[in-house]
């Protein structure tokens, strides 16, 4: 069989497939008809090929060989939230992502709790040293695999405020940092700017950014800084291929960028689909574009992974959505065998392509922010948020036009759905008048406007 595929047919070159393609095209312009220019400004080919790489390609470093499966829990009460957690590990969860707005008993959380298979991650929406120390000193003892994803830019970012101000926030951080810096302690949340529109290159570069501001703090106060991983928080959308390169293109950066500090050069990527193309009618569809969008941060090499249930917009968290969200990664791992092969699209033209092409664009965007003086800086004057927000509108006209579709909302929608009844969460963006810093980065689903209307037209 091999020599049948691979000796009795002769290669065919790239000039070869091209004057075919121009032939069968008969007269009409290859450029206009084949080639596509994306958000990015790369112009995509209908084909790549060997001959347009002048290097082999190299290895992405800390690709992982494998992939966690997690469930995502907030903690409001604790024993709520340990039976939960519990229930997600008897039923496949290899990883619990625990969401947190005050403090809690450890003790009461983790009781029963399986360390010893299963990793732990955090995102605490406040900034209390006692309450890390806490953290840390249990998880020790425990000899647990913790991420504990401290991101007071991203919070920043987020909210338009620091936890405290900027001073006491950097102090705590620096002195945790300090006492446990052999620990897993940082993130960078670049789930925010793929869910308030931003292009992938700026998410690539605002990435790199964000989290130079944190290797200039810290990575000149410890040799530990060599052992410690740096977290990010991806969101991953429904442009496939364009998804998988994106996280291939993020590990290579970073590596790039830690390089020149002396840090540990890989870097821990924990994905989820995103947001902003999540619909509230015709909800069910949610279910295929997290399927995919999981499917490319596995191809892509995230090192966890957790879903978004299909009903989250609407529903309170609830036992049936998290279970399906949860049954999606195990589909995807146990019965479509996505766990056989690690990087399975190491030396694929096309994504090998686009995965250096997002690099470089990238880069160069950096680089000017750096000019600028720094991600911080160009928050601080509203640039980043500019960016962000003119990246939102263009796709906005997009899907307002319908070139941009989403089925069941603006391409084949069923007039007869309802969902004004249903509703025990607030799907749109929320607007509270209080007082910040910067503007905030909003995040806000391209269908929302959309759907205000369907619903005031409902009887």
């Amino acid at each position: 069989m091999n020599k049948f595929l691979f000796e009795d047919f002769d290669e065919v070159s790239a000039k070869q497939w091209k004057q075919q393609i121009q032939f069968d095209l008969k007269g009409a312009d290859y450029n206009e008809t084949l080639v596509w220019q994306s958000a990015e400004g790369i112009n995509v080919k209908p084909f790549y090929h060997a001959d347009d790489s002048n290097e082999n390609f190299q290895p992405i470093p800390g690709q992982p060989n494998s992939w966690k499966i997690a469930q995502k829990i907030f903690i409001d009460e604790a024993q709520i939230a340990n039976n939960i957690a519990i229930d997600a590990v008897n039923r496949g969860a290899e990883a619990i992502f625990f969401t947190a707005a005050k403090d809690f008993e450890p003790a009461a959380v983790f009781k029963n709790f399986p360390f010893e298979k299963v990793t732990v991650y955090f995102e605490m929406l406040f900034l209390s040293e006692a309450f890390c120390n806490k953290l840390i000193n249990f998880f020790s003892e425990k000899k647990a695999t913790v991420f504990y994803n401290l991101d007071i830019i991203g919070n920043l970012s987020r909210t338009g405020n620091w936890f405290h101000n900027l001073k006491t926030d950097h102090e705590i951080l620096d002195r945790i940092y300090k006492e446990n810096s052999a620990q897993n302690l940082l993130a960078v949340d670049v789930s925010l700017y793929q869910n308030a529109g931003a292009t992938i290159v700026q998410q690539l570069a605002y990435a790199l950014a964000h989290a130079n501001e944190y290797l200039n703090l810290f990575s000149i106060t410890s040799s530990a800084v060599q052992r410690s991983l740096l977290t990010f928080k991806i969101a991953t959308g429904p442009n496939y291929f364009f998804e998988i390169a994106k996280i291939r293109a993020l590990r290579k950066l970073y590596a790039t960028l830690a390089k020149e500090y002396g840090a540990n050069e890989t870097c821990h990527i924990i994905a989820s689909p995103s947001k902003r193309n999540k619909t509230l009618y015709d909800f069910n569809v949610n279910l295929l574009r997290s399927t995919t969008e999981c499917m490319s941060a596995i191809l892509g090499g995230a090192n966890t992974i957790y879903n978004i249930p299909y009903d989250a917009l609407y529903h309170k968290s609830n036992e049936f959505g998290e279970r399906i969200s949860r049954n999606q990664l195990l589909i995807l791992k146990h019965e479509s065998y996505f766990d056989a092969v690690s990087n399975p699209a190491d030396g694929t033209y096309y994504i090998e392509s686009l995965t250096d092409e997002l690099a470089e664009k990238a880069l160069l965007l950096f680089k000017e922010i750096e000019k600028g003086g720094g991600f911080l800086q160009q928050l601080k004057e509203g640039i980043i948020q500019k960016k962000i927000k003119k990246s939102a509108e263009k796709e906005q006209e997009l899907f307002d036009s319908g070139q941009i579709k989403l089925l069941g909302t603006n391409y084949h929608p069923n007039k007869n759905d309802r969902m004004k009844d249903d509703l025990e969460l607030y799907p749109f963006v929320k607007h509270n008048p209080i007082k910040t810093l910067i503007a905030p980065i909003v995040e806000k689903r391209i269908a929302e406007i959309t759907e205000q209307q369907r619903l005031n037209q409902e009887l």
